[in-house]
């Protein structure tokens, strides 16, 4: 199953990069929502390799996710891999300046079942991909505008 969605933010690309690349942010972002995270390496500069083990609950079951950096090109693309008991997937976030003040952001996720599990997941997404999409589309249009805030309001 594949996701995929653009947004387009009021601030300079390399900004915008950077709070991407804050990894640190995330990080504390999950454990408010909830989400266990251990970063597997101290180094907490982004580059290829480095890893995360996340843990969380979904639709009542403890799930455990090892999630990888796997590209990491300053100021254009970033891509992430993740691994389950049940499914893997891909994700890459790519930026392009559309001026020197405006950048776009192109999200895109890939996931594949492992199990039968996994592919009674990826099924139940598939039959509701509508309102999946429209999720999907909504939270990376929320994140642009949080981005696109915190950028604004502190230049």
């Amino acid at each position: 199953m594949e996701l995929s969605s653009k947004e387009d933010v009021d601030a300079p690309l390399s900004d915008v990069f950077d709070a991407l690349s804050d990894f640190g942010n995330f990080e504390r972002s999950a454990i408010r929502r909830g989400i266990e995270v251990q970063r597997l390496s101290n180094d907490s500069t982004p580059q290829v390799g480095l890893a995360w083990d996340l843990r969380a609950d979904f639709r009542g079951k403890p799930r455990e996710v090892h999630l990888e950096l796997a590209t990491y090109e300053p100021a254009t693309l970033i891509g992430l891999n993740g691994d389950s008991n049940s499914l893997t997937g891909q994700g890459q976030i790519e930026l392009m300046a559309l001026s020197p003040k405006r950048t776009r952001i192109s999200v895109k996720v890939k996931l594949k079942a492992k199990t039968l599990s996994g592919r009674l997941l990826l099924q139940s997404l598939k039959l509701a991909r509508a309102k999946v999409n429209r999720r999907f589309r909504h939270r990376v249009a929320e994140f642009a505008s949080l981005t696109e805030d915190r950028l604004n309001h502190t230049a």
